[in-house]
């Protein structure tokens, strides 16, 4: 046999077996159409010798009713019982109608073994080079379409086959040793018979201690090797499938998976096995190193994951929880986030749609407890997860139009068809952070800047009306002083849409009610008490333990004169700012001059003067305005030179902005040394706690 050409080794070595396979199953399809031919001629040799019989008339055969014609005997074609002969091309019906089917996973196809026999006898020098390139074509056991994985019951229904009756497989205890040859087989030549056997011992493992772990084909005897198996399987298994299933993606992000290949379709049991035991083992873990190397073995299957909605779902819950979990460190909720993002961007509608849900609902559900070791991860949620709502924002509008709508709706039965409790549906934690949430969502993906730069509006924009509205009618569902902090917590959620999407919006209004309240009107009761400040970031009701106190009266002081400041600053450099500020400046004058009264006024000197710079710095800001508008030469009806007013200057140089920059140092140092402080208590704690438990360790041993 003289030396082959390069084509022709690069044929038997990537194409051969899929020429064979058609080969058969076109000579299976032509089997069938041969009986079909013949059946058909035997049915004319029957109709013709029925019309030389002359006994019935062609009338008289139309004229039989169908029950008549039914009632007569058929002839049936022959078959052969003997098996040991020859078939001669007849097979049964019923092998003829699944002859373009997959072979039954449970055994050998005897044709298989029969060709490759022939071309031993026929060739051997040919059947020696695949023996020793590729074994695995010849070797029809290995890719026995993975009888012992499991099949979810949400997987599609398929035609029932006949199949074997498969021994139970005997147990086998994993060493070492075995999980380093699997390794070292799927690292050199990518084995698929070693992913699968990686992929089984993986289930074994994650399936332990459970009820369904104990049939599985191996057991686990040690540590050690629980750990070589995990570590192999999460590393090793997603760089077999992706050599064997490549992903193509193209500029867009738009990915091609080859989900009609042959290969795709035998290995979808292992994918959907694999994916099935990394989602029942992530709750069960608790070390985040783990759990991050767990979660980017997930990350290479979405896209095969994408084929299996009903339980992509189930996956997206499960990363969505640990995305979720203030108890997780922050790397690995950032690691859970990233996945997420990874299967809204590679994801057709209805996918993007169930990732947003799950993080809402996930962010709502670990939003009810907010607290001073809490607040940050929160916040970490609510941004992260407003990023996600803007990568498709046809299904964000949707979707959070749903959300929002359910908002309104609750406020307006509480508005309406108000009760004793109603309004604790409202008033909690998770209405106020879902509030907030949106307020992000819309000054991220609403900005003006980002707009202008991609030449239209984002189409969350109409999303702002119905959430200033749900949000100033909250915040005048009890205008009583006990919820104030509330007030202040939406009235920054507020400002900070005001400030990106550059929409008006009236705020000084609900200022103004909580400096007219007898809270702040009247003198406090107890100045010398003992009470630590509110922490009004972190609460959004007041105990009543600080009611009527100087403490509250001076926290909610800082608060409005904050407030304003925040709110002032948004249009310091607005050519109306002088118009703008006047009527909240006369009624400011008009309440300082009410409560500097020495019979009736609150007496709060450090109240009256945060309010009185306030008013100050806002007339300065108005005649810095008015000097410079003085010099303009345009007319207000041109709109372009209106909106270019002192656009090259920064906001901070204006005095109004001067103010606020100083007011934000002054808060930043405060909250440093607070959070320092609270570090040392609690560091203090657990040395008190630790020094506890060491002394009554003690006394139990000299007892």
């Amino acid at each position: 046999m003289g030396k082959q050409a390069k084509a022709t080794k690069k044929f038997e070595r990537k194409h051969l077996k899929e020429a064979i396979d058609r080969r058969k199953d076109f000579a299976k399809i032509k089997q069938r159409h041969q009986k079909n031919d013949k059946k058909k001629v035997r049915s004319a040799q029957k109709t013709d010798e029925d019309e030389s019989g002359g006994e019935e008339s062609v009338d008289e055969k139309e004229d039989l009713n169908k029950d008549e014609f039914f009632q007569e005997a058929l002839p049936l074609p022959s078959t052969k019982k003997d098996k040991t002969q020859p078939t001669n091309g007849k097979r049964k019906h019923e092998d003829l109608e699944h002859a373009e089917e997959v072979d039954s996973p449970d055994g050998v196809d005897e044709e298989d073994e029969l060709d490759m026999a022939a071309l031993a006898e026929k060739d051997p020098e040919f059947h020696k080079y695949l023996q020793e390139n590729d074994p695995e074509l010849l070797d029809f056991n290995e890719d026995d379409n993975l009888d012992d994985l499991e099949v979810s019951e949400d997987e599609e229904e398929r035609p029932a086959k006949k199949r074997k009756t498969a021994k139970e497989p005997s147990t086998t205890k994993i060493s070492v040793e075995m999980v380093k040859k699997w390794k070292q087989a799927m690292q050199e030549q990518h084995s698929i018979r070693s992913l699968r056997e990686t992929v089984l011992a993986f289930r074994s493992a994650v399936h332990m201690d459970d009820e369904e772990g104990k049939g599985s084909k191996y057991t686990i005897p040690s540590s050690d090797v629980y750990h070589e198996v995990l570590v192999t399987a999460l590393k090793e298994a997603p760089k077999v499938l992706s050599h064997h299933l490549p992903v193509k993606e193209g500029k867009a992000g738009k990915i091609t998976v080859p989900s009609n290949s042959s290969q795709f379709k035998k290995l979808s049991p292992l994918i959907r096995t694999f994916s099935t035991s990394i989602n029942h083992f992530l709750p069960n873990l608790t070390d985040p190193a783990t759990i991050r190397m767990t979660l980017q073995s997930f990350e290479p299957l979405l896209p095969y994951l994408l084929q299996f909605r009903k339980f992509l779902k189930q996956i997206v819950k499960s990363v969505a929880s640990i995305w979720s979990d203030n108890t997780t460190d922050e790397a690995t909720r950032i690691t859970a986030f990233l996945i997420l993002r990874r299967l809204l961007t590679i994801g057709d509608a209805g996918i993007r749609e169930a990732v947003l849900k799950a993080t809402y609902e996930q962010l709502v559900k670990s939003a009810r407890n907010t607290s001073t070791h809490t607040i940050s991860g929160i916040n970490l949620m609510k941004n992260s997860a407003a990023e996600l709502w803007g990568i498709d924002q046809k299904v964000s509008y949707t979707t959070a139009f749903s959300y929002i709508r359910q908002a309104a709706m609750h406020l307006r039965t509480n508005i309406t068809k108000p009760t004793k409790e109603s309004y604790k549906t409202i008033y909690n934690w998770q209405f106020v952070h879902s509030l907030d949430f949106w307020s992000r969502v819309l000054s991220m993906h609403c900005n003006s800047l980002l707009e202008a730069e991609k030449g239209k509006q984002s189409g969350l924009r109409p999303l702002i009306y119905p959430v200033v509205q749900i949000t100033l009618g909250v915040m005048r569902l009890i205008p009583t002083s006990t919820y104030f902090p509330l007030r202040f917590q939406l009235i920054r959620a507020l400002l900070r849409i005001s400030q990106s999407t550059g929409t008006y919006i009236p705020l000084a209004a609900v200022l103004l009610e909580v400096l007219n309240s007898t809270e702040m009107k009247k003198p406090a009761k107890n100045a010398a008490t003992t009470l630590r400040p509110l922490d009004f970031e972190t609460n959004i009701r007041a105990p009543s333990s600080y009611l009527k106190t100087r403490v509250y009266q001076d926290g909610l002081g800082e608060q409005v004169v904050e407030l304003f400041s925040e709110f002032f600053v948004l249009w310091c450099k607005n050519i109306a700012y002088p118009e703008l500020q006047v009527p909240v400046i006369v009624m400011l004058k008009r309440w300082l001059k009410s409560a500097s009264k020495q019979s009736t006024g609150n007496k709060n000197g450090k109240l009256n003067q945060g309010l009185l710079l306030l008013v100050q710095k806002s007339e300065a800001n108005s005649r810095w305005i008015v000097e410079r508008r003085n010099k303009v030469t345009f007319t207000p009806r041109d709109r372009a030179e209106v909106e270019n007013f002192l656009k090259d200057v920064k906001w901070d140089d204006t005095p109004m902005g001067a103010f606020v920059t100083g007011q934000r140092q002054q808060r930043d140092s405060r909250q440093k040394v607070v959070a320092e402080g609270r570090k040392e208590e609690e560091k203090r704690r657990k040395n008190d706690k630790k020094g506890a438990e060491e002394a009554s360790d003690e006394e139990i041993e000299v007892n």
